[in-house]
């Protein structure tokens, strides 16, 4: 069975992989590619983050007087997902504990990823289930990198965010420090847009914790991309510092430990707990706009 699965209309087509439940590709009427192709500057195009997103003190776990390694972001990005569906709309995958992430992740779970183009978007919806019999602590995160600059412009120069909402407002905004929650910042915005430069991210990533929008729109002079979230509540912004052909716009649930902070998994800052039998669902999707759309 093929690894890759491609999907959608004529307006919007998409594929995705079974590696990571990864998608690899959004592409216009006229083949116009919105999805950052992987590279040197960063080899993933959209990984799932879970169970963790961002890291932890030294890439530590503890649960139950116990240590266990988890990296950054987790281990959901470098496993193979299983099949479910596969249609001309979309896909469905399904992810669960087995013996190697239970030497990670010590609890049982299942993630589902399910994929569609309908009305001109592409959305994703993830759905975390705890088939165990105590509290399941989770992060989760969508991590897509759009073209930078968008397709048919010319340049990376012009390019904006747009926070529907914060016309008259400021991103309050953390830093990283080693990969875990830094220095608050403020970052002004005017009549809710931040234009967008490399330097912007220097200082590696934004965070925004917390964050009150649940929706943002990336826009250039001939070109832009509406996306939109339901069920996650922290938002993260990054290129790659010094510049990259690429931003990715990241809704998350959770976000990395704050620095100082050494505590169990299960009462991390921002951390799920899932009720032994319950499941809860996170959505986001995109929508383009351009001369290919």
């Amino acid at each position: 069975m093929s690894e890759l699965h491609r999907f959608g209309s004529q307006g919007l087509t998409a594929a995705v992989s079974a590696e990571g439940a990864e998608l690899r590709s959004l592409q216009d009427a006229s083949g116009g590619e919105w999805l950052w192709q992987a590279g040197p500057a960063w080899p993933r195009h959209a990984p799932v983050l879970f169970p963790l997103v961002g890291r932890l003190p030294g890439d530590v776990l503890r649960h139950a007087g116990r240590e266990h390694r988890m990296s950054q972001h987790g281990f959901a990005r470098d496993r193979r997902f299983e099949w479910l569906r596969r249609d001309s709309d979309g896909c469905s995958l399904r992810l669960a504990d087995d013996a190697a992430t239970r030497a990670a992740y010590p609890f049982p779970f299942t993630l589902e990823l399910d994929w569609v183009v309908e009305a001109g978007r592409l959305r994703c919806t993830a759905t975390v289930s705890n088939p165990g019999e105590a509290p399941l602590p989770f992060s989760l995160g969508a991590h897509p990198a759009f073209a930078w600059p968008l397709p048919g412009e010319a340049s990376a120069e012009g390019h904006s965010l747009f926070f529907p909402g914060l016309e008259s407002g400021v991103l309050e905004a953390r830093r990283l420090s080693g990969g875990l929650l830094d220095a608050a910042e403020r970052i002004p915005l005017t009549g809710g847009t931040l234009p967008l430069h490399p330097r912007l991210f220097d200082a590696d990533a934004i965070v925004l914790p917390g964050f009150p929008g649940r929706r943002i729109r990336y826009a250039a002079p001939g070109a832009a991309l509406e996306m939109g979230w339901e069920g996650y509540g922290d938002l993260g912004l990054w290129s790659k510092p010094g510049g990259a052909a690429f931003l990715c716009l990241e809704p998350w649930c959770g976000t990395a430990a704050p620095l100082g902070w050494d505590g169990a998994f299960s009462g991390k800052p921002g951390i799920v707990l899932l009720a032994p039998g319950g499941s809860r669902a996170f959505s986001w999707w995109v929508a383009v706009e351009g001369p290919g759309a």
